[in-house]
């Protein structure tokens, strides 16, 4: 048992952080009838010690909501998160949200508006060790600690980095900066928001395995946000796979795609390029409409492009149900495993 900055004891036999029942709505229009955008609807899961959990899904389908919410930047409409199982809502006070701040941070999208160009890019990793790290007390500890990270991060030598402004860094190089200043929290769960999205397809291999030596390195966990499915195949032990506001199938990483359950799931493993398969295979079942997602109605949000859908599917909402050993899937169709 240990106890951290905001007197959460941890277990290790409880998750990490865990989401139980998350919803967040936005209110959109405007006058005498107001409608609700559903982003995110009674969404459950949990991340552990040192797991990469990667959440994928395509654009619009509430993945960067989730993250912003277990960031602290949006409040549940409803739902709760809990940390070393206590929960978020508790945590009123500024220490508590410095030190869960301090313990979840986030990596953002785009590296290249994610650094203030008027300061060095020591400004940000020395901004963040003396908020979140009161064990260092003086100056030279910072900056110690500073160079440490850096070079975790594969930034080297640490000195002449610090001293530059972001402009004279490459993409690759700058999210580098953006997960040194998540390190310098001495974080344990690391929220990485489509990190290598916006970078060359030559550099993205490196910060996946930036990731993956982190974890072993460092003990952090990682929620990892992509719409990429392969690059969630090489990095996540688990997958969960995300459409208009619902967690719609997940389980272990290899489970999930060799063996997928939820006709949307199929979708995206066929949207993936095979330089082996004709144009455009696997894409036929892709018809039908866009998610509803502002006041949906009951039923599978799926159903409007889903070939396998039945009546049951347009007034009823499935709900994730065990088919496989921790595989998973909202599906009224699937089958379980035999």
């Amino acid at each position: 048992m240990d106890t951290n900055q905001a007197g959460v004891t941890e277990s290790a036999a409880a998750p990490l952080l865990e989401a139980r029942e998350l919803t967040r709505h936005f209110r959109v229009g405007r006058g005498f009838s107001p409608q609700m955008l559903h982003a995110v609807d009674e969404v459950n899961f949990s991340i552990g010690r040192q797991e990469i959990v990667a959440l994928a899904g395509e654009s619009g389908s509430g993945k960067s909501t989730i993250a912003r919410l277990l960031a602290g930047v949006y409040k549940p409409t409803s739902g709760e998160i809990f940390y070393q199982g206590r929960a978020m809502s508790t945590f009123r006070s500024r220490k508590d949200q410095l030190a869960y701040r301090g313990d979840v941070p986030m990596v953002f999208q785009d590296p290249f508006s994610s650094l203030n160009p008027a300061f060095r890019v020591k400004h940000g990793v020395l901004r963040s060790l003396k908020l979140h790290r009161r064990d260092l007390t003086t100056k030279a500890q910072r900056f110690d600690e500073a160079e440490r990270v850096i070079e975790a991060v594969g930034l080297s030598p640490a000195g002449d980095v610090m001293q530059r402004y972001p402009y004279e860094l490459s993409g690759g190089q700058r999210q580098r900066i953006g997960f040194a200043q998540a390190l310098a929290h001495k974080p344990k769960l690391i929220l990485a928001d489509e990190p290598v999205s916006m970078l060359d397809v030559s550099i993205r291999i490196g910060l996946l395995n930036l990731m993956a030596e982190l974890r072993e390195s460092q003990g952090v966990s990682f929620l990892y946000i992509t719409h990429d499915i392969a690059s969630a195949r090489y990095v996540a032990d688990r997958l969960m796979i995300m459409y208009a506001g619902h967690i719609v199938e997940t389980g272990p990483t290899e489970s999930v795609l060799q063996n997928p359950k939820h006709p949307y799931t199929d979708l995206l493993l066929g949207a993936v390029p095979d330089p082996r398969a004709p144009l455009a295979a696997g894409l036929e079942s892709d018809t039908g409409e866009p998610p509803k997602v502002i006041d949906p109605t009951p039923g599978c949000r799926f159903r409007w492009r889903c070939p396998l859908a039945v009546d049951r599917c347009h007034s009823e909402t499935p709900l994730l149900r065990v088919l496989g050993k921790n595989h998973e899937a909202a599906c009224h169709v699937a089958e379980p495993d035999s």
